[in-house]
């Protein structure tokens, strides 16, 4: 199998193509300062995580934007800080700030001349289209939380992806899911029957960080450490061919 065998790659957004860790732990640190007892990088994450997954099950239809604020209050809740409804809210604008990481604009640019490029994330639109300025391209169809009314792993947001691209002619074994999160992305991408693509952003590090543990390690189809690991692999396989 060779990535040159694909017509499309499916994007997680943020922790694939958006550094999400370093843009929420630069985004709390108005709450996590306040905290009387000291918070290791991965122990705000997991946390996060926790928060995050549960409020998705719970309202799947709330959009992201106004989902993170009540992350926020429960943060503050686990760690006995008083906030306030704005504080809340502005950690619910903060994403549009999150950085792109730095491989992550080329990359795509590069990959955009052979593939069409599609994003499957959990968050909104509006949310979106500030990361979507960071990542300097323009996808061929952008599939978020919003539009489909729930989050991934739902198999609903899988559905709905696989249902959209075969409308526009692209069909399912020509699809390669290419993502960081074992949880949110390649667990369901497996039960879909999806190849898949695992960005490893975190492989200097122990844990899953901002994503629940998925439990078993799902299988994937490629594996590399970054963006542009993926794209030095492409341009030797068309050197290859």
């Amino acid at each position: 199998m060779l990535l040159t065998d694909f017509d499309a790659l499916t994007f997680d957004c943020y922790g694939t193509l958006i550094d999400w860790e370093s843009g929420m732990v630069e985004a709390l640190k108005g709450l996590t300062g306040r905290v009387k007892r000291p918070l290791a990088r991965d122990q705000i994450l997991e946390a996060h995580a926790r928060h995050e997954s549960s409020q998705q099950k719970y309202t799947p239809a709330k959009r992201y934007r106004d989902l993170l604020p009540i992350v926020y209050k429960r943060l503050a809740e686990e760690w006995g800080v008083h906030v306030t409804n704005e504080d809340c809210i502005e950690y619910g604008r903060s994403v549009g700030n999150w950085p792109a990481f730095e491989d992550s604009p080329g990359a795509l640019q590069y990959l955009k001349k052979y593939f069409k490029l599609v994003i499957l994330s959990n968050v909104d639109n509006e949310t979106f289209q500030a990361s979507n300025r960071r990542l300097q391209v323009e996808f061929d169809a952008i599939y978020t939380a919003e539009d489909i009314g729930s989050y991934k792993p739902s198999p609903r947001n899988f559905d709905y992806m696989i249902e959209k691209l075969g409308e526009i002619g692209v069909k399912k074994e020509k699809i390669l899911h290419t993502a960081e999160s074992m949880f949110h992305d390649h667990k369901p991408a497996n039960e879909h029957g999806l190849k898949s693509c695992w960005i490893y952003r975190r492989h200097a590090q122990q844990g899953f960080g901002a994503t629940m543990n998925p439990g078993q390690i799902p299988h994937v189809d490629f594996r590399f450490n970054s963006m542009h690991d993926l794209v030095k692999a492409h341009q030797e396989q068309l050197r290859v061919k």
